[in-house]
């Protein structure tokens, strides 16, 4: 199977977070698990939606639903190390994107992993994928569009 490679224009990254490898993210081997590194990056995605103002779901029932995440592990982590989350989007349709993460231990500089998340406007009440919101799109006019 091929190996998957992810690399990030360096300036489409808009937003960073500090989160803390908890004792109870590590796995049997001593380091930071896969499920947990799934659960930081689901944070770092939060704070990032809520640091520009969007909600994960509106009152209208329109919401970001996450299509995909792929993962690329570059080194370990252990309990205790402080990570940087630096979050961007990147690759937009009409109907989502891409959010992206560059994930650092700065204490030595490291980097510990690669993700990214692809991600699509959902209409709860509906069932349906619906079109990106324009709010949404003029919060990052810097993002290129696909199709």
């Amino acid at each position: 199977m091929a190996r998957l490679k992810l690399e990030f224009p360096e300036n489409q990254f808009c937003y960073s977070t500090h989160l803390t490898v908890r004792v109870t993210d590590i796995n049997a081997a001593n380091h930071l698990s896969n499920d947990s590194m799934i659960s930081m990056i689901s944070e770092a995605r939060a704070r990032f939606l809520f640091e520009f103002g969007i909600e994960e779901t509106s009152a209208d029932g329109v919401g970001i639903i996450v299509t995909d995440l792929a993962t690329t592990y570059r080194a370990e982590a252990h309990a205790r190390d402080q990570l940087l989350f630096e979050v961007g989007v990147m690759d937009f349709n009409p109907y989502g994107g891409d959010i992206t993460f560059r994930i650092s231990r700065p204490a030595d500089g490291t980097q510990v992993a690669m993700a990214k998340s692809g991600f699509v406007f959902f209409n709860y009440q509906q069932g349906k994928v619906v079109a990106m919101p324009a709010a949404f799109s003029a919060k990052f006019a810097q993002v290129n569009w696909l199709g």
